[in-house]
């Protein structure tokens, strides 16, 4: 398992308070409750450097984390809950789309799905959003421990199929057996250029 060297850089609610910052940036985006902060903990190998909550919408602003010095991951809201008031969806939604038309180190997607399940309409329209902003999307196909090892390959294919997404972009994640995290860390380096130690 590779280790990173993460620290927190900042919290952002606006395009005012990004970090000036010339490294490459990977987003990690998903449903509320997909296990993105389970995903960024395990990617980074570190126990609490994204909150594990168990209520569902708590990243309200985007979170930016430094890797290695090299690059930096960020942790933006998950989408889909219904729980927030109108006026907070807007806000995010605004932060959001800033975030994604503006930010120029932006050069990679990581969008996490849940394995166990087909792609729900907004794991679909976030999908669709990202390939008409041109930038590389490698999907996480999270808690595959929970789908019976015959019928994983299954689940890869159907979420390829519906997402439109070729099954070699397509990582399936278990934060719990910790698999996968090895093969989507060295793809997301090489997607933005970042040297791979052999």
């Amino acid at each position: 398992m590779s280790t990173h060297q993460a620290s927190f850089i900042s919290s952002a609610s606006s395009k005012e308070s990004w970090p000036e910052l010339d490294k490459p940036e990977v987003v990690v985006v998903g449903r509320s409750n997909v296990g993105k902060s389970s995903f960024i903990n395990a990617l980074c190998n570190r126990k609490k450097l994204a909150f594990v909550g168990n209520t569902p919408g708590k990243t309200q602003l985007l979170n930016f984390f430094d890797i290695d010095g090299e690059w930096t991951l960020v942790d933006v809201p998950g989408y889909g809950y219904a729980k927030l008031s109108k006026n907070q969806l807007q806000k995010l939604g605004t932060m959001m789309d800033e975030y994604f038309a503006d930010r120029e180190n932006l050069q990679a997607v990581v969008s996490l799905i849940d394995a166990r399940h087909a792609p729900t309409r907004d794991d679909l329209d976030m999908i669709e959003y990202f390939k008409e902003t041109n930038r590389t999307v490698l999907i996480g196909a999270t808690k595959i421990d929970k789908v019976p090892k015959t019928k994983r390959l299954a689940h890869l294919k159907m979420l390829s199929k519906a997402l439109q997404i070729p099954l070699k972009n397509i990582y399936p994640i278990s934060s719990v057996e910790k698999t996968g995290l090895d093969e989507i860390d060295l793809a997301i380096r090489k997607t933005i250029g970042v040297e791979v130690e052999q």
